[in-house]
């Protein structure tokens, strides 16, 4: 398969799409990233990679660290983690308080933001600096030990986090979370500013298609079946409340994020990281879901 090829013709004819969509300036940092940036890499296994683009820009990975966060999480507390919070499609906005209410504060999955801030919530009563072991991590899983987080972005965050905050002090009426609200969002809010490009979150995600395995350096992350069930959670849950018309179309696990980021793997073969600053009106790259919906389409490579 000639994914070189494949990607140069993606760049190609996205073009018309770039600078669409809506960059996410709610978060005033964000709203400075220029809207027709456009990059894309794809990573195999056995250290190969195809790259288009700004795919060696570092940009905000947003809520493509729930992804990784949840990952350490799982990796501390396994099963039990799901005693935490759930593994269904929330059918909602991602920053949703109505659905916590209904069900008594605890979380429908770890990548809304409510799940996400569980999820922190567990990473904080274990380490010092949660957001320092999250960094280190994505370090070690990508091999890249300059990659940290944005204070301004953080701080542009942090001043903007009201509902998250609404949503923490709920769930703590609820007995959900253990540790104080403000270490939880400040935490959260560094996480969410972890800076990385295309090529880096590609190489981060590609040992879920390698059963759990970093291919480049051996270590074990996840064990096979919950590498698996944590692909299966990517392909229900990671895409906001589009994940149905995100499978439809594209057919990959995926995590996406508001910095117009989205990380997708194919299972045994190849990770894949494109990234685009304008959302549609569920979140999500507009650019960035054509992209992969060619590539899926252009290899015939997905998972159906």
């Amino acid at each position: 398969m000639d994914y070189a090829h494949i990607l140069e013709r993606i760049h190609r004819d996205i073009q018309p799409l770039l600078g669409q969509g809506k960059v996410a300036d709610y978060i005033p940092e964000l709203g400075k990233v220029r809207g027709d940036r456009f990059g894309m890499a794809l990573v195999f296994a056995d250290g190969r990679s195809h790259c288009v683009g700004d795919a060696a820009v570092p940009f905000s990975i947003q809520s493509i660290s729930k992804l990784f966060a949840c990952t350490l999480a799982f990796q501390l507390l396994g099963e039990d983690l799901w005693q935490r919070v759930g593994r269904e499609p929330s059918g909602n906005a991602f920053n949703s308080l109505v659905q916590l209410e209904y069900e008594q504060g605890l979380p429908r999955n770890p990548f809304i933001n409510a799940g996400a801030l569980v999820v922190t919530d567990v990473l904080c009563s274990r380490f010092v600096q949660a957001e320092t072991a999250l960094v280190q991590f994505m370090r070690r899983l990508s091999g890249n030990p300059a990659i940290d987080y944005d204070t301004r972005v953080a701080q542009s965050e942090s001043e903007h986090a009201e509902r998250n905050r609404a949503m923490a002090y709920f769930m703590k009426s609820f007995g959900r979370l253990e540790m104080p609200v403000d270490k939880v969002i400040e935490a959260y809010c560094r996480q969410c500013a972890i800076t990385m490009s295309c090529q880096d979150l590609a190489r981060a995600a590609l040992f879920l298609a390698h059963g759990g395995v970093v291919p480049w350096s051996g270590e074990r992350i996840l064990g096979a079946s919950p590498a698996k069930r944590l692909s299966a959670l990517m392909l229900t849950c990671g895409t906001y409340d589009a994940a149905g018309d995100f499978v439809y179309r594209v057919g990959l696990p995926a995590k996406s994020g508001v910095g117009g980021g989205i990380v997708a793997v194919l299972p045994h073969r190849w990770a894949v990281c494109v990234w685009s600053p304008g959302l549609d009106h569920s979140g999500n790259s507009l650019a960035g879901v054509q992209a992969l919906e060619w590539l899926t389409t252009l290899s015939g490579h997905s998972i159906f």
